[in-house]
């Protein structure tokens, strides 16, 4: 549980709530559930933070040096042993 509430769509400005439809489409890809994961709620409170973990998300899909599958199994496996509950 976090120690402070994220923005919901209704009380985000339009740049977040464009953010917060890509990555719902984004996990619902992955997970076949489109909801909005709490770390991007809680960094929509700081408008710049959020872009600069967009981009950095991104970049992170961006790159080719690892197979995507192994790159999904990587973060599974990294989320698991940290104990997060997305």
């Amino acid at each position: 549980m976090a120690r402070m509430n994220g923005l919901e769509p209704r009380q985000a400005g339009w740049v977040a709530r464009l953010l917060y439809w890509m990555v719902q489409r984004k996990v619902g890809k992955i997970t076949g559930s489109s909801r909005l994961v709490e770390p991007v709620k809680i960094m929509a409170h700081h408008g710049r933070l959020l872009l600069a973990y967009g981009q950095m998300e991104m970049g992170q899909e961006a790159a080719r040096s690892v197979p995507a599958p192994l790159k999904s199994l990587a973060s599974i496996m990294a989320a698991s042993q940290v104990g997060c509950p997305f």
